[in-house]
């Protein structure tokens, strides 16, 4: 086959996307009481949409430095802003009281999806809302009542929004007496900028002398949020602030609790910094911090933000709507929660107590309604569990089914999501996937996820986890203890999308090992992650060719590169969205075969190691524009379209990256248009870590086949052919630098090409922390009867002092000739049972690099 035919696609008129846009014209102080259309859009009987892979109310964006998702205004000026954003020492663990646990309740946005109706807020449903939520799960910890888009109609004589007479005729103040009377919290919705009609006809700040709506507008006048709603504010006038100020007392006085910033930019659709939210934020976060207002932003915020957004917000979502936007039919699907898993493989560092990554409304309440089989709405419980996300709901809560009820109120899992430690994944390159968090108290979470098509055994090895020893194992969901497990747990016959949740406990004497990213581990000083100063696990195959040349077989070995085509269903592609593989094309595909999606914002991602990549693909008049992304950075919008007539080219290179630093990067490529998106093969380009990667057997002559490394021989870690090992001094032996394969084992090789794998050890997960500024220092605590301080040791290092419990007991020296990994730095057994806690304070040397601390429980 070549493709299929085109889907049928619903087209929605210029004037419904209007209509819709405009619907959140009445949620921020960028809405005022003129008559323009902003001022009256509240009246819109459609609620507003943020952008989505099946949304086609509001136009895709086009990520570039001159242009944004919608026309600006006249006049408006979209230019990017100077950027100086760099990576930025990790921060200090937060101070931050108000959100220590992820926050659990309810919001309106997917019924005002379900219903097509943007005026399903009124009065009578919210409240209806918060009872429903008091008799069934408040007792569980849920207790916001979060209103979406359109809840104001218009402003007051300071600029500052005033709740909709027509969803409220009592007043909101009434709405909020309630919810706040069932002992619940109260949320409203905002988005950056100010309204046109604001800065045409200015009207006085409250409490601010000599302001003025209209002074605090930047100039060039500049569109503030996705929609080309607002127009931007300029924060370096104070009077800017002062607005914000005067909003926030307005909001405490009503005894709201929560507020939800949309639009937030970089992210939001568009990246580039042609639209930059940032000083919104700002400006918003000082003013809800010091009146104690949850700030929760959204939507799909940057990720190369991640450590401003935490400083700023209580909670930022990572990823686009969770909302089908399929009317009435469902909530959500199946593919909107399965696009979660990689985006939660990018965030699960970036989230805990102070700031915590959401994933927008858990709605897995009514089978009815959700869209989702039983065994995926469980699953998809696990996942906001064990990230830590923000625990609500947008089902109907006074139409909740029994099973919706006990997923949402089960007292283990809530108190996982409550512990606040997101997991992390210990591959996203299957779709048999373990995640895993270590708690405070010693015990794992540990989640068996099948994404599959069918049903499967899942197996978590405990040295995957960091686990030496034996452990007890629990079954959440089952509420039942499973047994003590030496090595590993398999969790069996585990249903296509379906979830095992366990508690693992270790028994005494176990060793546990805790990464450098660790929310245990605690930084005083200019610590930055990464910044290249890691090593990461890798592999590097040498290609041998077995033939005969007696049978006249050419052995000439292929030539040497160190370029590796990765073909399209190579099981580490994580693809995201509604995707086919076509085999056996006949048009000059890699292998033969393409993968291929026909649904925008479908994607896919790969993890690799080496310092560039290729994008390969076809080019056709039934293609489109591609958005690629590495490590989470925008890098550009590709075009993989040809116009009718032009004839379709194979193995295109749409996109190449060189030049990165040697170690572990992302690509990530988003259909944004066309009828199809494919991808053929991606092209690596690697570090040759081997002297040579091809070689020759002949088995008429058999000899042994030598290849020197180029990294330290004691960096590498072992061969293997497809997965099976080779036996270290039978079928190859180490001398020096240089590795050879024994023909004995070569002689058993079918004849053909043979690739050889060499695997070199690296930083644990391939990450570490570093400072160079002596006197910087880290700190873990503990609770066992030893403990160690695993790490590198590398020529730009020095000595390091070890102090266990505030008393230096050892300066250490973690210089080497060479850069090498896993080694055990420090270590002391004779410690009494109880808690301790080691620091490591840099001392001399060009920089210290953290990776790991191990302790033995009791």
């Amino acid at each position: 086959m070549t493709h299929r035919k085109k889907s049928a696609v619903v087209a929605v008129g210029a004037a419904t996307a209007i209509a819709l846009a405009l619907g959140l014209a009445g949620n921020a102080s960028a809405f005022a009481t003129t008559s323009t259309p902003v001022a009256t859009s509240t009246a819109s009987p459609t609620p507003t949409p943020t952008p989505t892979p099946t949304a086609t109310a509001t136009p895709t964006p086009t990520p570039t430095a001159t242009s944004t998702s919608s026309p600006a205004p006249t006049s408006v000026s979209t230019a990017a802003p100077d950027d100086s954003a760099a990576k930025k020492p990790t921060p200090k663990p937060p101070s931050n009281e108000l959100a220590l646990t992820p926050y659990m309740g309810w919001s309106s946005y997917s019924q005002q999806v379900y219903t097509g109706n943007g005026k399903w807020i009124t009065a009578a449903n919210i409240i209806a809302q918060s009872d429903a939520m008091h008799a069934k799960l408040q007792k569980a910890g849920y207790n916001y009542i979060n209103v979406d888009s359109g809840w104001n109609g218009s402003s007051d004589e300071y600029g500052r929004p005033v709740p909709s007479t027509e969803l409220y005729p009592d007043g909101l103040q009434k709405v909020i007496d309630h919810v706040h009377a069932n002992g619940q919290k109260f949320g409203l919705y905002f988005i950056p900028g100010i309204s046109p009609s604001l800065y045409t006809n200015p009207v006085p700040i409250f409490g601010a002398p000599g302001c003025n709506t209209h002074d605090i507008v930047k100039q060039p006048i500049q569109q503030a949020d996705y929609w080309g709603i607002g127009y931007r504010i300029d924060f370096s006038n104070p009077c800017a602030q002062k607005y914000i100020d005067s909003i926030a007392d307005q909001l405490k006085s009503w005894g709201v609790n929560f507020v939800k910033f949309d639009s937030v930019t970089p992210g939001s659709g568009v990246s580039d910094l042609s639209l930059d939210a940032r000083d919104d934020v700002a400006a918003w976060s000082k003013a809800l911090k010091e009146r104690n207002i949850w700030f929760e932003l959204s939507w799909a915020v940057d990720i190369n933000y991640a450590d401003y957004w935490k400083e700023k917000a209580d909670g930022y979502r990572v990823e686009w709507d969770v909302e089908c936007y399929c009317g009435n039919e469902a909530l959500t699907q199946w593919d909107n929660i399965a696009r979660l898993f990689p985006r939660a493989a990018d965030w699960w560092r970036h989230g805990g107590p102070g700031g915590f990554t959401d994933f927008d409304s858990l709605d897995v309440g009514n089978g009815t309604m959700d869209g989702l089989t039983q065994d995926e709405r469980r699953t998809a419980t696990t996942l906001w569990a064990i990230e830590a996300a923000p625990m609500y709901t947008g089902d109907d809560l006074t139409t909740l089914d029994s099973f919706g009820i006990g997923l949402l109120t089960n007292k283990e899992v809530v108190a996982i999501n409550q512990a606040a430690t997101p997991a992390q994944p210990v591959s996203t390159a299957t779709k048999k996937q373990v995640w895993y968090a270590l708690n405070a108290d010693g015990t794992y979470t540990v989640a068996l996820f099948n994404l599959g098509r069918a049903d499967a055994d899942i197996t978590a090895n405990w040295s995957d986890l960091g686990l030496d020893g034996a452990a007890k194992v629990r079954d959440l969901w089952a509420g039942k203890d499973l047994g003590t497990f030496a090595s590993s747990y398999t969790g069996q016959t585990i249903p296509i999308h379906g979830v095992r949740l366990l508690k693992v406990t270790p028994t005494k004497k176990a060793a546990l090992t805790v990464n450098d990213d660790s929310l245990r581990v605690s930084y005083d000083g200019t610590w930055t992650r990464n910044d290249n100063k890691e090593v990461a696990p890798t592999s590097q195959a040498l290609t041998v060719k077995v033939g005969d040349s007696s049978t006249g077989a050419s052995m000439s070995a292929a030539t040497a590169g160190t370029s590796v085509a990765v073909n399209d269903d190579n099981p580490s592609i994580v693809y995201s969205g509604a995707w086919g593989q076509s085999t056996g094309r006949g048009l000059g595909d890699y292998n033969n075969d393409v993968h291929y999606t026909e649904a925008n914002d479908a994607s896919f991602q790969y993890t690799f190691q080496g310092t560039g990549i290729d994008y390969v693909t076809e080019t056709d008049s039934s293609e489109g524009d591609v958005d690629i992304y590495i490590d989470g950075s925008f890098q550009k919008t590709v075009s993989t379209h040809l116009e009718p007539g032009q004839p379709r080219a194979a193995q295109v290179v749409a996109f190449s990256a060189s030049g990165l630093p040697d170690g572990s990067h992302t690509i990530r490529a988003v259909k944004k248009s066309g009828d199809y998106m494919l991808l053929d093969k991606l092209d690596v380009t690697q570090v040759s870590l081997l002297s040579a990667t091809t070689a020759a057997f002949d088995t008429a002559a058999p000899k042994n086949v030598s290849v020197d490394v180029t990294r330290d021989p004691g960096e590498l870690a072992g061969l293997s052919v497809k997965g099976t090992a080779l036996k270290k001094d039978a079928d190859y032996t180490v001398s020096g630098s240089t590795v050879t394969i024994m023909k004995a084992y070569l002689a058993t090789l079918p004849s053909g090409d043979a690739a050889i794998d060499f695997a070199f050890k690296g930083d644990l997960h391939g990450d570490v922390h570093s400072t160079t500024t002596n006197g910087d220092s880290v700190t873990f605590e503990f609770s066992g009867t030893g403990v160690s301080w695993n790490g590198p040791t590398a020529p730009d290092q020095g000595a390091a002092e070890v102090r266990i419990d505030g008393t230096l007991v050892k300066t250490v020296d973690v210089k080497s000739a060479t850069r090498l990994t896993g080694q055990k730095l420090f270590s002391s057994r004779d410690l009494q049972g109880g808690k301790h806690s080691v620091t490591i304070t840099k001392k001399s040397g060009e920089v210290l690099r953290q990776d790991a601390f191990s302790y033995t429980i009791r």
